[in-house]
Order: structure tokens, then sequence, then C-alpha cells
């Protein structure tokens, strides 16, 4: 694990199942429909079981870019922060990450979350760049932090040594961590 604080919040990168992540709130890398089908969205389906899927009926579809928040079901977190960051079997942009990754975050601040889970977002199945798509979600979470932010920990979980590299290196450039 690599890890920095800045302005209080721990920022930690690792390889690491997000869906066994004591925390507050995990981050879903969703679609706009918030179908909860392959990836971290399917993880978290198998892991978490119905409600979570039931609780996104609920409330989507919602815009690209933008985050819905749900129960976190079984799993060891409080909620899910579903990051919509393409449509059902599209791609990602760095715009669509990078807003969808500040709802989320904004999101997690209304809910009173602490302690954060983070995928990848838009950087799995929906096919970005890992190293551009790292990069904008370190910004992203650095201008949240500069704003004022209530979060503690913030726990970047990656899957396979590729991605995790990718997210250390951001950690790096953005935070100097």
């Amino acid at each position: 694990m690599v890890s920095t604080t800045y302005r209080g919040v721990a920022i930690e990168v690792l390889e690491a199942d997000i869906t066994e992540q004591a925390v507050d709130a995990i981050v879903n890398a969703a679609n706009n429909d918030l179908i909860l089908g392959g990836g971290v969205a399917g993880a978290i389906a198998r892991k978490g079981g119905p409600s979570i899927q039931e609780e996104c009926r609920q409330h989507g579809p919602i815009q690209v870019g933008e985050a819905a928040i749900t129960g976190a079901g079984d799993l060891p977190a409080r909620y899910v922060i579903h990051a919509a960051s393409m449509r059902l079997g599209g791609t990602a942009t760095a715009e669509s990450i990078r807003s969808s990754v500040a709802h989320s975050l904004q999101l997690a601040e209304t809910h009173g979350v602490e302690s954060l889970a983070v995928p990848a977002v838009g950087m799995g199945i929906a096919g970005f760049p890992l190293n551009e798509g790292a990069r904008i979600m370190m910004e992203t979470l650095k201008a949240h932090i500069d704003a004022g932010a209530n979060l503690k920990r913030v726990r970047f979980c990656l899957f396979g040594r590729e991605a995790t590299e990718a997210f250390e290196r951001a950690l790096q450039e953005v935070f100097g961590g």
C-alpha cells in the first residue's frame, strides 16, 4: 500500500477487493441506468445482495456524470455511491469520470461519510486509459479536499498491478505522496 495525508485526509492506494472494505461508503463504477452488470458493479451485486439493485431501480436512470447513493446490502460498508461515468455498454470520457467522481464525493459529504473506498471509475469495462483516468480522479479528489471536506480517509482499491501502479504514480504526481 502507498499512502499520503493531505490536509488531514489519509489517501491510500492498494490492490484490494473493494467489496470487502469496512468503510462508510464504497463507490461503484456505474452506468447511468444503474444496472449492476459486470466489473465492480457485478461484484457489488453478487456480494451485496439484491437490495442494492432494487434501490438502484428506484434512483435510475440518472445522467452520465452524476451519482446516486444506496444502502450497501450485505457489504461491510454502510452505503454504495454509484458514479455513472458511462451509458450501459458505452465508454467513459475524461469529463464523465471527473463529473461522476465529483458528484460521488459531494454525496459522501452530504451523507456524513468519513471513510470512502473508490475503484478505477471508467477504466475497466468503460475502457478509459488507466494513467489518464487515475490522474483525473486524484485531481478531482484534491479539488474536493481543497474546497473543504469532512472526509478522513479515501482508499483507492484497485484490481491488478497495472491499475495499482497507475494510481500510485497519480498519487505522487498530484499529492506529492
